[in-house]
């Protein structure tokens, strides 16, 4: 087997929760060498549950494979210096500390840099590290909140909502480590590593996408669709007789398959349905008769039929279905891993495959300090090896 995209890279992990752990997780399936420092108490989702397997939390093992776990105190001048020695041989450092704390330890990143001019450094915080709300720190909920994604999610006369996972702490650590691909790839060619600063409100904003663009063009506040899509239609979940399931038309050819599969004709060329901009002025009429139909057979039968007709259709499903699918299994996205006190530990599997340099789960999530004392001698030798 051919070595992982960024085999022989380091990575100090300073990381803790969700959005930096990620990051460093999607780094160390592609083959890092990630040390993950924890304080003396560890990492806080190591206490998020239930639910627990052999003392760990399913939270904790869901994104810290791949990792070597290391703890440190870094209020003490040994440990403190620990780390500096790490971050000397080190490509990447990721943290999410407060600001100002890093300083406190003596171990500010301009310094780490000025030490390791390659080292690349990245620091996620809630707002950013500039502006009248720096300061203030930020949990992925928090941002949904404040960031406007609850505003446009739930049902359109009910509460607003936040999304099933954590999806702005997810797309902060994409994002981070998309970045920290950049700096790795123009450190190729200057030399030198460079500092990142990425936050989950930025990362938030710019995930509104299409409806953000809607409105800076219009200046009008958008609504909450539910399930449906606010300029596609039908591009929503409907009630089968038995369940429901996703239909996305997303053309006025897939609308006219449609129309046959439903053995309506007439409604493809009603002047009310037959493009997508009179669908979606005339949604509430058009939708109640799809309802209507719909409500006639089961989602299963729905769904085949319509699949068979090459319109985008799935049932909705539960996580439980997901994780047993055929399809999901074929792609290798559950795998099994051996844990130290766990035994064989099912854990969701690594989404890119490449062709010739694959990624590879190679470690189980870390038991608190369970490479402490091997980093520490690793480093412990390094450095005596360096002052030589």
């Amino acid at each position: 087997m051919l070595s992982s995209p960024l085999a022989g890279l380091l990575v100090l992990d300073l990381s803790r929760v969700l959005a930096g752990p990620y990051c460093t997780m999607i780094l160390g399936d592609l083959g890092a060498d990630v040390i993950k420092v924890e304080a003396p108490q560890g990492d806080d989702t190591r206490r998020w549950g239930p639910p627990f397997v052999a003392g760990e939390s399913a939270y904790y093992l869901a994104v810290n494979r791949n990792k070597r776990s290391l703890v440190a105190d870094l209020k003490t001048a040994a440990d403190a210096e620990l780390i500096r020695t790490i971050a000397n041989q080190a490509d990447i450092l990721v943290e999410n500390f407060r600001p100002g704390t890093l300083e406190r330890f003596g171990l500010s990143l301009a310094s780490l840099r000025a030490q390791n001019p390659r080292l690349i450094t990245l620091t996620i915080s809630g707002m950013g590290a500039s502006g009248p709300e720096s300061e203030l720190p930020g949990y992925d909920f928090i941002v949904q909140a404040t960031a406007g994604l609850m505003s446009i999610t739930g049902p359109a006369n009910g509460e607003a909502s936040k999304v099933g996972v954590a999806v702005v702490d997810l797309t902060s650590g994409m994002l981070a480590s998309n970045a920290i691909l950049a700096a790795l790839y123009a450190r190729e060619r200057t030399g030198l590593g460079q500092h990142i600063d990425i936050s989950l409100l930025e990362s938030q904003v710019a995930w509104l996408a299409n409806v953000g663009s809607a409105y800076l063009i219009t200046g009008e506040e958008p609504m909450r669709y539910g399930n449906a899509h606010p300029t596609i239609v039908p591009y929503q979940s409907f009630e089968a007789s038995d369940g429901a399931f996703a239909l996305a038309v997303g053309n006025d050819r897939q609308w006219q398959s449609l129309c046959a599969v439903l053995e309506q004709p007439a409604w493809a060329d009603d002047p009310r349905f037959s493009t997508n901009p009179q669908r979606v002025q005339h949604r509430s009429e058009l939708v109640a008769l799809l309802k209507q139909q719909f409500s006639q057979k089961p989602s299963a039968e729905w769904v085949k039929l319509i699949q068979a007709a090459g319109i985008p259709v799935g049932a909705v499903r539960t996580i439980g279905q997901v994780l047993n699918d055929p399809q999901v299994l074929a792609r290798e996205m559950v795998v099994n891993i051996e844990h130290p006190t766990i035994g064989d530990l099912k854990l969701l599997g690594i989404p890119f495959k490449f062709s010739a340099t694959p990624a590879s789960i190679r470690l189980a999530p870390p038991l608190l300090g369970q490479h402490s004392r091997a980093i520490r001698q690793q480093f412990a030798t390094n450095a005596k090896s360096e002052s030589q």
